[in-house]
């Protein structure tokens, strides 16, 4: 264990989302600004880190592994189905027109561009969340830390991390259900990342998983 570097990773970690839920609920700049200083904060930082840690190969979190890629696809597959049929089940118990309002009003997603920016979010942020939170912050962690500390640090950052971009979309009691289950899918990536040793596996099934989210939001934005 390195405490010295422990630090270090956690501290980034740390700031970096401070400072996008600082951009979230107090800034609430336009969705292509937000977008840019996530790439920043998420991807840039990260890899400035590594240079400085020569230990960080960055290159190794994208080893392929086809027998985990089949293992994600089909997990994928399974999220969406249980994303989608969730909210077909209870999604009328739950007032959810905040959510597109909250979009409009602050970082101006609406029905005109919700399709590139739902495209972005599938394939883009999924990727740059994943390369931070579980690339960056769980694999670095779990070499200089213990690995039970790795696995909770990791997974609730990724949970609390989505607190701000969230304030005013749900009542409470379904606000703290989708944090639970953000920390559980935070935990699911982990064990995928850990076991096939890249995070292609947590970006397909967090593909996946998005891709029920924004069929839900087309369906908000009475886009279908």
């Amino acid at each position: 264990m390195n405490k010295r570097k422990s630090i270090i990773i956690i501290s980034i970690v740390l700031v970096c989302c401070l400072i996008m839920g600082i951009i979230d609920a107090v800034v609430k700049p336009q969705y292509m600004m937000k977008s840019i200083i996530k790439i920043f904060l998420f991807l840039i930082c990260p890899i400035v880190y590594s240079i400085y840690d020569k230990e960080l190969n960055i290159k190794l979190l994208f080893k392929a592994n086809k027998q985990g890629l089949i293992v994600a696809f089909l997990s994928g597959i399974s999220i969406f189905i249980f994303i989608l049929g969730g909210y077909f089940l209870i999604g009328s118990f739950f007032n959810l027109s905040n959510i597109t309002l909250s979009l409009t009003k602050n970082i101006g997603v609406n029905k005109n561009n919700f399709l590139w920016i739902a495209i972005y979010i599938s394939f883009i942020n999924s990727l740059l969340e994943e390369f931070f939170f579980r690339g960056f912050s769980f694999f670095t962690l779990k070499d200089n830390t213990s690995r039970k500390f790795a696995y909770i640090f990791s997974s609730s950052v990724f949970a609390f991390y989505h607190i701000a971009m969230m304030i005013g979309w749900f009542d409470i009691v379904l606000f703290i259900l989708l944090l639970s289950a953000l920390f559980v899918g935070g935990l699911i990536f982990n064990y995928f990342n850990e076991k096939y040793e890249n995070i292609y596996i947590s970006w397909l099934i967090h593909m996946f998983a998005n891709f029920a989210i924004n069929s839900i939001g087309f369906i908000l934005f009475s886009i279908v």
